[in-house]
């Protein structure tokens, strides 16, 4: 039925279609709107024309003042950057790695330093672990020093993050498992 529902549309749709065509190359073009006349006055294009020259035009006394200015650069010095801007360079100063795992865990290259201020997956969960195990040793004035933590990121460490905890649970014996028995 669709088909034939095709069919009828293509036949009306191109019924006398070279006539119509014929028909419409045929009429009169409409015709282009007129341009906006602009008019420039003679004394107003000189005055362009003079202001084109002037800036063009090579000016010797601005261009020798212009050779005795002497601009001399230097690199602000890092203490400098410092005091603007502490954490600049915070991540330049490595401290050596105080716990790492042994062998290539996960295919990750063995690192040997990582930036103050920061800690290695292996050194985090030490120091979680070592928290957790002895709070009174491990305090977090302990650890923030032994890592080179800010005290606020390592009280935010202690206390929202929480080491693995395993717990092994013994295998039922046959005394507590409940079997069906034969009669």
């Amino acid at each position: 039925v669709s088909k034939m529902g095709a069919r009828v549309a293509r036949l009306f749709r191109d019924f006398n279609l070279e006539n119509r065509v014929h028909r419409e190359i045929g009429k009169a073009k409409p015709e282009v709107a007129p341009r906006h006349l602009t008019h420039i006055d003679s004394v107003q294009s000189t005055e362009v024309t003079e202001i084109n020259d002037a800036i063009h035009k090579r000016n010797d006394p601005l261009l020798g003042l212009l050779k005795s200015v002497y601009v001399e650069s230097k690199d602000p010095t890092e203490d400098y950057l410092l005091d603007w801007h502490p954490t600049l360079f915070q991540y330049k100063q490595r401290r050596p790695l105080k716990f790492n795992l042994p062998g290539d865990p996960y295919g990750i290259v063995e690192l040997t330093d990582v930036p103050k201020g920061k800690l290695s997956i292996a050194e985090a969960l030490k120091a979680l672990n070592n928290h957790k195990n002895a709070p009174q040793t491990w305090t977090l004035d302990k650890v923030a020093q032994e890592y080179s933590l800010d005290l606020k990121d390592t009280k935010a460490l202690l206390e929202h993050f929480i080491p693995f905890e395993v717990k092994i649970i013994p295998p039922k014996t046959k005394e507590d498992s409940k079997q069906i028995k034969d009669t």
